[in-house]
């Protein structure tokens, strides 16, 4: 495979690549594999910069005359190279920061060093800000129910290639340690086109929750304490006061993965009690693989130092534990107090581990005392590192085993909160069986919303609520109720902290919460004791739809001027989260409507928060996609209404996105510095005052979202033939057989509707015909029926988008959307289509709006091309473009050829070919949902 030549670091790197990807083809594939995935993308460059029918003919022969294994090795080239493309940026952009790093100057905008050098020059003291660290709050939440394509496996692979690659630009090498490596990714690219990189069965849950997990051991437990040395360092650089400022570990993580029930049948309440037992013996092993690396560094001698009293009556104690526990003595380390102290450490700790195996394995063993929760080895930790600073080793306390303390204080035993999910209807009809088998009990599906609520606040407040006879439920209901008995069990047996919240997904009405509450109350998990109030449970209500959305304020008003629903929050510290759903938003109403609907609705909800003296947190149902609230972390924070952050961001973290930013160390350290920063800034109204968006920039935005809305349903729901299209032009049908995910594309099954229709394979169906339709249709619609040919007009939008972080936000995402879209080729997907008139005048209105959209955001941005801002992101997007087009017309022939139904016994293999160009086409968009 040859390339251009070479103008970056970046571009060398990946002519390196692909030369060797060509050796690799040249010596492992089949003999024509390299001329044609080469002369396919040729013939593609050429079609680019000028339509040539002919070409265009003799291009599609070639790939209609492919047999089957040749189409498909031709695929996995493209898709290997996609992967090897993404390791070159990813690791130039790293060798990037490293160089401005060494250099000892500015860093980039988004580092922490810039970030508080801003805050110095803006005048905000080293009191301030400590009061802003001290209220922050970072929680990104891991979920499974996208749609990563990447195999575990191959992420190894291209971690190794990744470090590699650092190596060939670390070092001053000879000619023969160069050839050394180069061969050694020579190899690593063969066993990337020897690796099958789709999986041959559908993923079950529990290799969702290893996926998820992968990232802490490959990633996360190496970048975490990275991040805050950077921090303290930079704060003692530009804040040098006498008394040392103290940072806080206020990174958190979340997870859905094993816990998200809402749809996926396959989330039982014994596979969430899995997940959790994977993930405290996950961090239970980091924890005892450090306290062994710290034995080997902390070798201190009783007779060259004194260790502080206190940490002598702590080995006293060890003592105690030896013998009443072990019935032995510690024999071992007799003049070094520190490997002494860790060697009962890593003891209890591997009995804390083996119990969690037992149980994993399905026993309940007696096992001699461990540590019974995190805040004993906490203090355990706290103890060395103070009996060290107390004799003048601070400088050492600083080191690995602070970065322990770091994960301590971050992962606990329970590694991440996990959230439970369940849409609102399972929990309408428990209740509604549970109300019915009460003697003399009114039917409560026929209440009306306020006897709900009157009925529930009554039994939950009840001392014996309701009676149950489990084996006279239905299954789901009692499934339902065993969901909340285990949250109650394991909150007692592991931690309080294992668990986050409990979102319901489709909140409607303030009964949908207070369901939830009562089926809480009979786990034992809330109510009223003659000691008063209790909550242990906390619920967030989803808002997903535009409708649900607009009336956010009137839900949540009702839930806090309920009495019982106010004594429960009371109870529970006065704090409410309150989740907002940007994938269903989007589909429902149009990235217009719903980007702009939730902001109104995050600012409405949060003035009544205040009103009644609550704390609450917006949970961010991001995706990684723009279709599906998806973007850059820092600007997208930053483009949150004004104080609506208050130091905390809570936000999912799906599909590609995990790998895309946690594969590697070095990137998480960048991602998660970069997020944390937006934080900061974002979260300064907590100590000054803020500056409020100008009026009339929100009355423009309320317009411009109606008239987008207008413009997306006249599409999506008043033209004739639009789902048939969808269906037709999209490869949804063979998306919902990609073995990416162990969630149902629809969630109702045999629904062809748009409601039906899951959100993520909306968004992943219209990017692979690249219509990329969900993130950008409406606006241009929408701008132009404002603004009419009105020049002072267009210089408001103009200052709209230089001054107002929201509008820049998403008319810069728009770019890149527009920029992934190519209408010559989402025009070729219509072939597709049975009906060929009707293809034809929706494909007329969609490439209508696309130029209107392009038009506009262009003249708003001051712009001759789309993404001229970010020239990296533009030619990373643009260099894809060579292969992505022969794999997007390579894959309407396999659809073709699948929807055939004359070769009905050749449906597999065709099948087979057309998962692993959606794979392709997903690594070269750099998205799938």
């Amino acid at each position: 495979m040859t390339h251009t030549m070479p103008a970056t670091a970046s571009e060398r790197d990946i002519q390196l690549f692909t030369t060797l990807l060509g050796e690799v083809l040249r010596e492992h594939s089949r003999k024509r594999v390299l001329v044609v995935v080469e002369r396919l993308r040729d013939g593609f460059l050429t079609l680019r910069r000028a339509d040539d029918p002919e070409l265009r003919a003799k291009l599609m022969h070639r790939i209609n005359s492919l047999d089957p294994q040749t189409l498909s090795e031709v695929i996995r080239a493209y898709n290997i190279y996609f992967s090897l493309v993404n390791i070159a940026e990813e690791v130039n952009g790293y060798l990037q920061r490293r160089s401005l790093v060494s250099a000892g100057g500015r860093l980039w905008r988004g580092s922490f060093d810039h970030t508080l050098r801003q805050f110095a020059a803006d005048g905000m003291s080293a009191d301030q800000l400590q009061n802003l660290f001290a209220q922050l709050l970072y929680l990104p939440v891991f979920t499974a129910h996208p749609t990563e394509a990447k195999r575990r496996i191959n992420l190894e692979t291209q971690r190794r290639i990744f470090l590699l690659a650092i190596d060939l630009h670390r070092h001053k090498l000879n000619q023969e340690e160069q050839q050394d490596l180069l061969g050694k990714i020579l190899g690593e690219i063969q066993i990337l086109w020897k690796t099958d990189e789709v999986r041959i069965h559908k993923p079950q849950v529990a290799d969702e929750v290893r996926q998820g997990l992968y990232f802490f051991r490959a990633s996360l437990f190496t970048a975490l304490p990275l991040l805050y040395r950077n921090l303290d360092r930079t704060v003692r650089r530009i804040y040098n006061t006498e008394k040392p400022m103290h940072v806080p570990s206020f990174i958190q993580f979340g997870s859905w993965i094993g816990g998200d029930r809402d749809g996926n049948p396959f989330v039982r309440p014994e596979t969430t009690e899995l997940a959790i037992r994977m993930q405290c013996e996950l961090v239970l092993e980091e924890y005892l693989e450090r306290i062994q690396q710290l034995s080997r560094i902390l070798s201190h001698s009783n007779l060259l130092c004194q260790p502080s009293p206190q940490f002598l009556n702590s080995l006293d104690a060890d003592e105690d534990y030896w013998i009443n526990t072990m019935r032995q003595s510690q024999r071992r380390y007799g003049h070094e107090p520190y490997r002494r102290k860790l060697a009962t450490m890593r003891h209890r700790l591997m009995v804390t581990l083996d119990r969690v195996r037992a149980r994993l394995q399905g026993h309940d063993v007696r096992l001699p005392d461990g540590y019974r929760d995190a805040d004993e080895l906490q203090q355990d930790l706290y103890l060395i590192r103070d009996s060290l600073m107390s004799h003048g080793d601070a400088n050492v306390a600083e080191g690995e085993l602070k970065d322990l303390i770091r994960l301590v204080e971050t992962f606990g035993f329970h590694l991440v909160h996990l959230d439970i999910r369940q849409e609102s209807n399972r929990h309408t009809q428990a209740v509604t069986e549970l109300f019915a088998r009460q003697p003399g009990a009114p039917l409560y599906a026929a209440f009306n919303e306020e006897q709900k609520l009157l009925a529930l606040s009554e039994a939950i407040a009840h001392p014996h609520p309701l009676h149950i006879d489990k084996a006279t439920l239905t299954f789901e209901t009692r499934e339902t109720l065993e969901v909340f008995e285990l949250i109650a069990r394991l909150r007692a047996e592991i931690s309080p902290q294992i668990f986050g919240a409990y979102v319901i997904s489709m909140t409607h009405h303030a009964s949908h919460v207070m369901e939830v509450m009562l089926l809480a109350r009979l786990a034992g998990l809330a109510g009223y004791t003659n000691d008063g109030w209790f909550c242990h449970l906390q619920i967030a209500p989803l808002f997903e739809t535009i409708e649900d959305l607009t009336r956010i304020d009137q839900i949540m008003a009702t839930l806090f001027n309920h009495p019982t629903y106010a004594a429960l929050l009371k109870a529970s510290g006065q704090f409410q989260e309150v989740m907002l759903g940007y994938s269903d938003s989007c589909k429902d109403g149009g990235i217009l409507t719903s980007t702009w609907k939730l902001y109104e609705a995050q600012e409405r909800v949060m003035a009544l928060a205040d009103a009644h003296g609550i704390q609450c947190r917006l949970f961010h149902g991001r995706g990684g996609t723009i279709g599906r609230g998806g973007g850059p972390t820092h600007e997208a924070i930053l483009a949150q209404p004004i104080a609506t952050v208050r130091g905390q961001i809570k936000f999912t973290e799906q599909g590609e996105v995990l790998s895309y930013r946690y594969a590697n160390p070095e990137t998480a350290l960048y991602e998660l510095t970069m997020g944390i920063s937006g934080l900061m800034k974002a979260s300064r109204c907590l100590i000054e005052p803020v500056t409020e968006i100008r009026k009339d920039y929100l009355g423009i935005m309320a317009e411009l979202a109606h008239d987008g809305e207008a413009a997306y349903r006249q599409l999506t729901q008043n033209m004739p033939g639009f789902i048939d299209y969808f269906y037709e032009v999209t490869p949804l049908d063979a998306i919902a057989l990609l073995n990416i995910g162990s969630r149902p594309a629809h969630r109702k099954r045999n629904d062809r509707s748009l409601n039906s229709i899951r959100a993520i394979p909306w968004v992943f169906g219209w990017a692979q015909s690249r219509h990329t339709l969900p993130a950008w249709y409406g606006i241009g619609s929408a701008i132009e029926r404002w603004r009419g040919n009105d020049l002072e007009r267009l210089a408001k939008l103009q200052r709209m988008y230089q001054e107002w972080p929201f509008f820049r936000a998403l008319l810069s995402n728009t770019q890149m959307s527009l920029f992934k879209a190519e209408m010559h080729i989402a025009h070729e997907y219509t072939r597709l289509v049975q009906d060929r008139g009707m293809a034809e005048m929706i494909f007329q209105h969609i490439q209508a709006e696309y130029q209107r959209t392009l038009t506009q955001v262009l003249h708003i941005a001051g712009l001759q091309m789309l993404l001229e801002e970010t020239p990296e992101l533009q030619v990373s997007l643009g260099r894809r473009n060579a292969y992505l087009d022969p794999l997007n017309h390579v894959q309407i022939t396999l659809l073709e050829r699948y929807r055939d139904e004359s070769t009905l016994e050749q449906r597999e293999q065709w099948l087979d070919l057309l998962l692993r160009s959606i794979n392709a086409i997903a690594a070269g968009m750099r998205n799938t949902g």
